[in-house]
């Protein structure tokens, strides 16, 4: 067993260069990619942070056993570089990071596919990168040096190191968690940056999200079809579309009233379209959210989706070619349910697949090219969802610059403070950013000159320092304010569609206090589908609607459910005079 050397006669002190090239050595494999995102505006410093303190750990074998150092360093950099190269490539290509959503990608893709990948993207520049990136580390490697440390020393040394690049991450999320296996993927999430656990954590966490998903799928697979369904279009051409957006307050969108200008082009369009004013969602999150708008589930039977078709299942009953494409992350815990929905579809176009959901390099008019090479499919039948990350928090990475608008006061309620403005201002700009695709979407489906109809709804809304209560920022089920529930929900049929339908008259239905819960009901009623599950009294659009309570809460703490006309938003005594207010700064303004 190879013991720890005493410092060479002659040395005093502890070499502080040594240990220094040592670590920048390490470093060198997770931050250059790391400096890179953050330069590039991608993501923030976290990733940084937590790719310098996982690096120091590879010093412990160097220190232990300082005669080897200049082999083991070779043996470890290597390792380092080989791991490090998926990640440091995919950001040149990309402007990415590197996740477990891009491992999933890797491994549903055939080799054919792999093989069209590579060579696409393929260029004598990228390997000329690749390889003065491999020269770097092989230049730091001819500075590392042993670095001789007492052996008290050194074990204190060794123990501080592991304590500052794994150790105390590990203890603070066992002790700030609720249980181990949260806490582990906690401590996952914060070391994956660094290489080579990027590949090593992406892999583990992408096999058991993988196992989690072929679960529900096998489940999903044992669901008995919808009994005696029935087509009233059947054996028509015809293309139906469902448009998912994400934390999308109407109450935000000037097409519902809201002075601001938020949405230019849909407000164009308001001829075209049916606007229902007084839908809501059940809960204030997504996964929770769409597994009642994708299912039979709702807030009274809320296990439902385990064991109902889901609405992709539906319309391949029925017939339609089935496509999902979505700019939300795509293998992530959270995203587990998601994912499977969209693995039910035929074909799934994923775009976002960063490692942090907030960069400025994944918009949502990503959409637009697969949605187009979609709508050219020679399929007869289609039915496509296209699921938005829409206006998530944080809201000022949901737009290019160019949809930076709104940046000053006008317009904003006196309630907002100037520390809340630019949160405010943000908001607007993701929605005005959100109103550009949405229209995108619309008008590149009616070019195509369709039979069919494009709808559009949020999965939940979002408090943005709105009234009610002007203090609250974002979605708290706990304490539900009306912006965290009302949504927008938007049809545009086209001509052809509504030929069909004899010019169906939505007039009575665009003010019907809705939940979406049961939206799966009403999407069948839109697409002429009957069978022996659908209850036209769950339909926003049926004669036979029935008005409900409009419930939202935990449906697993079935006491915890409330009315949403309970908290519905009530003119606050103020408004007038911050009416008053606001039209005399605008005065002022032009004075």
């Amino acid at each position: 067993m190879a013991t720890t050397k005493s410092a060479p006669a002659g040395r005093i002190g502890i070499d502080w260069a040594g240990l220094g090239w040592m670590f920048l050595f390490f470093w060198y494999f997770s931050g250059v990619t790391q400096t890179l995102i953050a330069l590039s505006g991608v993501a923030g410093l976290q990733g940084l942070r937590q790719a310098s303190m996982a690096s120091a750990l590879w010093l412990i074998p160097l220190l232990l056993f300082p005669a080897r150092t200049r082999l083991l360093a070779g043996v470890i950099g290597t390792i380092l570089w080989l791991c490090s190269l998926s990640g440091f490539g995919y950001f040149l290509v990309y402007g990415q990071e590197f996740s477990q959503s891009v491992i999933f990608i890797m491994f549903e893709s055939n080799v054919s596919e792999a093989t069209e990948y590579l060579g696409h993207y393929f260029s004598w520049s990228i390997v000329f990168a690749a390889v003065a990136y491999g020269l770097g580390g092989w230049l730091l490697w001819r500075k590392v040096r042993p670095v001789y440390l007492p052996r008290q020393m050194t074990l204190a040394a060794c123990l501080l190191l592991f304590g500052l690049s794994m150790g105390y991450e590990a203890v603070r999320q066992y002790i700030k968690r609720d249980d181990l296996q949260r806490a582990v993927d906690e401590f996952e999430e914060n070391i994956e940056v660094a290489s080579p656990w990027q590949l090593a954590v992406g892999y583990h966490q992408y096999r058991r999200q993988l196992g989690n998903m072929e679960g529900l799928l096998a489940s999903q697979e044992q669901i008995p079809p919808l009994k005696n369904l029935v087509d009233a279009h059947a054996g028509q051409p015809s293309t139906l579309v469902l448009v998912i957006g994400e934390s999308t307050n109407r109450q935000r969108l000037s097409l519902y009233g809201y002075s601001r200008p938020t949405t230019p082009n849909l407000d164009k369009l308001r001829g075209e379209l049916q606007v229902f004013d007084n839908v809501v969602t059940p809960r204030p999150y997504t996964i929770e959210a769409l597994q009642q708008v994708l299912t039979f589930a709702d807030q009274e039977h809320p296990n439902l989706y385990l064991s109902t078709p889901s609405l992709v299942s539906v319309m391949k009953q029925a017939g339609y070619k089935t496509y999902w494409i979505t700019n939300q992350q795509t293998m992530t815990k959270r995203n587990t349910m998601l994912t499977t929905f969209s693995k039910q579809a035929d074909e799934q176009f994923y775009l976002n697949n960063n490692r942090d959901q907030n960069t400025t390099s994944q918009y949502d008019g990503d959409v637009l090219d697969p949605f187009a090479k979609v709508l050219a499919d020679d399929a007869p039948r289609k039915f496509v969802v296209v699921h938005l990350l829409g206006t998530h928090m944080r809201y000022h990475y949901r737009y290019p610059e160019e949809f930076d608008h709104f940046t000053d006061r006008s317009g904003v309620p006196a309630s907002v403070t100037d520390d809340q403005l630019p949160t405010y201002n943000s908001y607007d700009n993701a929605v005005l950013y959100n109103d550009y695709v949405v229209s995108s979407l619309i008008e590149r489906f009616r070019a195509t000159d369709p039979s069919g109809f494009l709808l559009y709804l949020a999965d939940h809304g979002e408090a943005v320092f709105d009234a009610p209560d002007p203090k609250v920022l974002g979605r708290n089920e706990g304490a539900p304010t009306s912006p965290m529930y009302t949504v927008p929900f938007i049809l545009w049929s086209s001509p052809k569609w509504q030929a069909q339908q004899q010019a169906r008259d939505f007039t009575a239905s665009l003010h019907r206090p809705y939940s979406s819960s049961h939206f799966i009901h009403t999407w069948a009623d839109l697409a002429g589908l009957r069978f022996d599950e659908f209850d036209p009294s769950k339909s926003l659009v049926s004669a036979e609607f029935r008005e409900r309570p409009l419930l939202i809460g935990n449906p697993q703490q079935p006491k915890s459910l409330i009315d949403f006309s309970l908290i519905k938003p009530k003119k606050p005594v103020d408004q007038d005079a911050d009416l008053v207010q606001q039209e005399r700064e605008a005065k002022d303004r032009t004075m």
